[in-house]
């Protein structure tokens, strides 16, 4: 049966670290807009205190999560428990991405030691925290981490430099809903 806690203790945290991956939901306002689900994996997720996390958005696909979040900062974290006893925990909040261009973005950075770059990372403070049995997750043996992303963003800095920032505020300007996404600086959100 699932419970819910007021703060993530020591063996929520353990569960936590023993996840090789998580998902991330957000979603629109608006009753037409898209919910938006993705998969994280890497070493890409930092519990900062009992009520606060943050996860690195190396980028991908589109800017769906971090113009979400700039809406409404609606969120929900989900970890599945693929070996060892059946579990679920799920974090609810309300999270916001600082993009690299924040002047905050370097002390959270140092979260997340193998990793140079990033478009954004993700803080959420959160507001509800449960778990439930996870007895319908299948098991899965992990093999390793798909180094693709990393390797081409790597790649991409390492080519262009600088570059790269900018091509994200034009690649990542707008979600699929047509939500402001990445924000220049000195442009007002």
């Amino acid at each position: 049966m699932g419970k819910t806690y007021d703060r993530l203790d020591d063996k929520l945290i353990d569960f936590i670290k023993a996840q090789k991956m998580f998902f991330v939901a957000t979603a629109p306002l608006s009753g037409d807009g898209h919910v938006n689900v993705s998969p994280k994996g890497y070493d890409s997720f930092a519990v900062i205190d009992d009520t606060t996390v943050a996860w690195l958005d190396l980028g991908g696909s589109g800017i769906e999560t971090m113009a979400h979040l700039k809406e409404n900062g609606r969120i929900t974290i989900m970890f599945c428990a693929f070996e060892g006893r059946a579990n679920i925990l799920r974090l609810y909040g309300q999270g916001e991405a600082v993009q690299f261009d924040d002047p905050r973005f370097a002390d959270l950075l140092a979260l997340f030691p193998d990793f140079e770059k990033a478009r954004a990372i993700v803080k959420v403070k959160l507001d509800r925290i449960s778990d439930s049995c996870g007895w319908g997750v299948p098991f899965y043996d992990f093999k390793g981490q798909r180094d693709q992303l990393k390797r081409t963003w790597d790649h991409a800095y390492e080519k262009h430099g600088d570059a790269v920032d900018q091509e994200f505020y034009t690649s990542n300007a707008e979600s699929i809903d047509g939500l402001e996404g990445m924000t220049p600086p000195g442009k007002a959100s």
